[in-house]
């Protein structure tokens, strides 16, 4: 379909109005971008480039694209993830924006990659990332693209996990910046948007009450980190299951208990996967599961709670009885610690997708502020080498980094000291001892 002779596949462009509304109260909370955007017009540093994106499709995300386009860049967007689009900011990208938008909340896995086929169609020149499914879909389907790229960025733990995979084995033909692993994204972003976001998506979906619960967070990487302090906040009892000593010995004096996934399996009432890695929960945590217990995914992909096992175990069709809700029952002597004479009911939510994308809004708008600064500063970046850099996954420069952070503390109203000519000199010296 098309509108104004903008290209889309969304679903339904009526909505355009209320997307606008709920991307300008996002506008109000991203001050960082706003100065990027002001750069972006002056410099134009995407000038007649073509930029494909797979990110989820918000608010924030919206913004984002804005500055892009501002800077110059023919921008052309699909949804990362089939669960986590907002269809009326996609009807406003379109209608208001101009900006060719591809992706429907609830999508099939058809159609997500056929949204991402019509973004390679556009022969883009940079890429923006999310998981990595556009860069691997043109390395595997579309190779004779590579040579005339000019780099990409990637924002997601598991996204980089994939592409540094790609560069040691020499399969990676193209540079890229790794977004998720600045200081400004990981550190912020990661920690308190996914720990917050990730505790609104579990009490939107159950209105559960956290306080007196025990909360198990598999994985203490920047995400899970978040997630527990902000679980221990609420008053949940907090277990946290690993496979890096460093960072269980560092959750347990976080204050955190810290165990097996096996052991933890028989006394959480809430599960939480951010490890981005695949069967953390499995057949043999389901069978010691309590009654009633509800099991969620933070990580990028559907692959940290093995539903295939669930569903061999569960007695029939899962039921719905809230939205994002999948409840299975189990029965029979596996159940035994379940209620109602060896019955017990799982609940899934948001199908193992990201649950605070799905069943909330995602991250908060002043987190995201940061990490999209850097994902369109990054691109710029990339876009005015004088000479193309070379494949593999290059860190974002430093001073990039002290400018986000000095402009979002300026925004905060905080000022930090500078040091002195005495101390630079200190510093730099290595004659004075005790």
């Amino acid at each position: 379909m098309a509108s104004n002779g903008v290209d889309y596949d969304i679903k339904d462009i009526g909505l355009a109005a209320e997307g606008k509304r709920r991307i300008e109260w996002a506008e109000r909370d991203m001050p960082v971008l706003q100065k990027v955007r002001e750069r972006f017009e002056k410099e134009l540093p995407l000038k007649g480039k073509t930029l494909a994106a797979v990110l989820h499709v918000t608010a924030e995300t919206a913004n984002l694209v804005r500055v892009l386009k501002a800077g110059g860049a023919n921008v052309f967007l699909s949804a990362s993830n089939p669960l986590s689009t907002q269809d009326d900011v996609a009807a406003a990208l379109v209608k208001e924006y101009e900006i060719p938008t591809f992706a429907i909340k609830g999508e099939s896995k058809e159609t997500f990659f056929k949204h991402i086929e019509a973004l390679i169609a556009q022969k883009p020149v940079l890429t923006m990332d999310d998981g990595a499914d556009l860069v691997s879909t043109i390395h595997k389907d579309h190779p004779e693209l590579l040579k005339g790229m000019l780099g990409g960025t990637e924002e997601t733990t598991t996204g980089v996990i994939r592409l540094r995979a790609m560069h040691k084995d020499g399969a990676l033909k193209m540079p890229i910046v790794a977004v998720n692993d600045a200081k400004t994204k990981n550190l912020f972003d990661n920690r308190y948007g996914t720990g917050q976001s990730t505790l609104d998506g579990i009490i939107r979906a159950t209105d559960v009450l956290l306080a007196g619960k025990t909360f198990v967070v598999a994985g203490y990487g920047w995400c899970g980190k978040g997630l527990a302090m902000r679980a221990k906040g609420m008053g949940a009892s907090v277990i946290v299951t690993e496979i890096d000593p460093v960072k269980a010995l560092e959750a347990a004096m976080d204050g955190f208990f810290v165990t097996t996934m096996r052991s933890a399996a028989s006394v959480g009432d809430i599960f939480c996967t951010v490890t981005g890695n695949i069967n953390v929960i499995g057949a043999e945590e389901f069978k010691v599961m309590k009654d009633g217990v509800i099991v969620c995914n933070s990580g990028h992909f559907d692959v940290e709670i093995n539903l295939n096992d669930l569903k061999k175990m569960a007695s029939g069709e899962p039921t719905m009885p809230r939205e994002n809700v999948q409840e299975y029952t189990i029965t029979g002597p596996a159940s035994a610690k379940g209620s109602g004479g060896g019955t017990k009911r799982i609940r899934i939510l948001a199908e193992g997708r990201l649950v605070n994308l799905a069943a909330a809004e995602g991250h908060p708008a002043s987190v995201m502020d940061m990490s999209f600064s850097t994902q369109a500063l990054g691109s710029a970046w990339m876009a005015t080498q004088k000479t193309p850099l070379a494949p593999g996954v290059y860190d974002i420069p430093e001073e990039m980094e002290r400018e986000i952070s000095s402009l979002k503390l300026a925004s905060m109203g905080m000022k930090i000291d500078e040091l002195t000519p005495e101390q630079k000199k200190y510093l730099e010296s290595w004659q004075h001892g005790t």
